[in-house]
């Protein structure tokens, strides 16, 4: 097994530049997710690990090993396409022996190790078939046991749920984590979906622009954001972001129809920074309408109801307080009216601030 080492990485297309600078250690057996909007780089920084993309500087580390001038089939990584990248004229069987044949593999340790994996994934019964004849499921099972086969020190995912149903996407995350745990090989998986990320990872990468702009477990992410771009990327539905200025004394928080104190607990962020710019994050479990109880220290606003989802099991009310939008959720029994005046309670402990000309975190 083996840990990933980024260091200093670049990738340059021309004048264009699409990483720069990108240092990231994957601890060994570890499943990390990379995750960010189109764009952000990190289907590149994946490629980069395959060998598929060179890297135009810094150092890719696979294990005691730098591999920036080995070629991908040398590299010990084995990669699941979104597209899962399957031989059509093959049967599902030659799909899964392919790689183990460029290597010579003999062939009764070939037969045993496409049964092992094929036994794993649910899909012994599907060996003879070929792949216009299998569901997008069962087509990702192969591409994955195609994967497995090998053996590798390195898993690497490239959006591999991405062409799924809902539905389906919901199992194969869950099989995927179930099956990484299993095999305990390092993996690196890359997703625009947060809610892949924060189901999956054992810790997560969120990039914007080619860089990474936090990186801790799920948890740690959604509880302390390192800045606007983070707070709003991560967490569905997203976090709501409200303008305001801190009153002199830096006991409030005054912004377009609202007041929210400071609490205690949040009081030494703001010591000293009196008329600052800030933006304040509220997560929308931390908005109480209905008869929900609030925990810890709360104050109320009026919110004005535009729009409510009803999802079943809950309501997703899309409000306006003053000038800014607001989410929150409540009872599905308890709807209110499109128009309507409604009283809300703000968990303020739970408060994210943020410094409105930086959007970084304020800290102490």
């Amino acid at each position: 097994m083996a840990g990933v080492w980024f260091k200093d990485v670049a990738k340059r297309y021309g004048d264009v530049s699409v990483i720069e600078g990108l240092n990231l250690e994957i601890r060994d057996q570890e499943f990390m997710v990379l995750v960010g909007p189109s764009g952000c780089g990190k289907s590149t920084a994946l490629r980069m690990i395959a060998g598929l993309e060179e890297v135009s500087g810094g150092t890719i580390s696979i294990g005691p090993r730098a591999v920036n001038d080995l070629p991908p089939k040398d590299r010990d990584v084995s990669m699941v396409f979104q597209n899962y990248a399957l031989y059509p004229h093959m049967t599902v069987r030659e799909n899964m022996e392919f790689g183990l044949k460029i290597r010579k593999t003999p062939k009764p340790e070939m037969n045993r190790l496409v049964s092992e994996a094929a036994e794993v994934l649910g899909i012994a019964h599907l060996l003879d078939r070929k792949p216009k004849a299998l569901s997008g499921g069962q087509r990702q099972r192969v591409a994955l046991g195609r994967a497995i086969v090998r053996k590798p020190s390195v898993f690497l995912f490239d959006e591999p749920l991405s062409n799924l149903d809902a539905k389906l996407r919901v199992q194969m995350r869950s099989e995927i984590k179930k099956l990484q745990s299993r095999l305990q090989v390092t993996s690196v998986y890359v997703t625009h979906d947060q809610i892949e990320a924060m189901t999956m990872g054992h810790r997560i990468a969120v990039m914007k622009e080619g860089k990474i702009q936090q990186l801790g477990t799920p948890l740690e992410v959604y509880e302390r954001p390192a800045n606007v771009f983070v707070a709003q990327f991560i967490g569905t539905p997203p976090i709501n972001m409200l303008s305001a200025t801190l009153e002199a004394d830096g006991a409030g928080l005054a912004g377009e129809g609202f007041r929210l104190p400071v609490p205690q607990s949040l009081r030494a962020l703001t010591a000293g920074k009196g008329g600052a710019a800030l933006k304040v994050g509220i997560r929308p479990d931390q908005l109480i309408a209905g008869d929900a109880r609030a925990r810890g220290e709360t104050a109320q606003v009026e919110a004005r109801v535009e729009l409510v989802e009803p999802l079943g099991n809950e309501l997703i009310v899309h409000a306006r307080l003053g000038d800014n939008p607001l989410v929150f959720r409540m009872p599905p029994r308890e709807s209110p009216a499109t128009g309507a005046a409604l009283p809300v309670a703000v968990e303020l402990d739970s408060l994210h601030l943020f410094d409105a000309a930086t959007e970084r975190r304020l800290a102490v």
